[in-house]
C-alpha cells in the first residue's frame, strides 16, 4: 500500500462517516417536522406550534438561541 494514499483514505473514510451522520440527523429533524405538519389530529395552529416546538428543542439541544438567517442570493 502506498503510504501517501493511506492518509487520504482515512480522511475520506472519516469525511464519509461525518456526512452520513449529518444526513441521518437532518433526516430525523425533517421526519419530525413532516409528522407535525401531516398530523390529522392537529389544527393548523396546532401544526404550527408543533413545528415551533421542534425548532425550540433543536435550539436547546445545540445551545443556539438564534439561528443564522439565510442571506439574500
Amino acid at each position: 500500500m502506498n503510504s501517501a494514499a493511506m492518509p487520504t483514505d482515512i480522511v475520506n473514510m472519516i469525511a464519509g462517516e461525518m456526512a452520513a451522520g449529518v444526513d441521518r440527523a437532518v433526516a430525523c429533524w425533517m421526519d419530525q417536522i413532516d409528522q407535525a405538519l401531516t398530523d390529522v389530529h392537529l389544527t393548523s395552529l396546532g401544526r404550527l406550534n408543533a413545528v415551533r416546538d421542534i425548532v425550540t428543542h433543536y435550539k436547546k439541544l445545540t445551545g443556539k438561541p438564534t439561528l443564522p438567517g439565510r442571506q439574500a442570493q
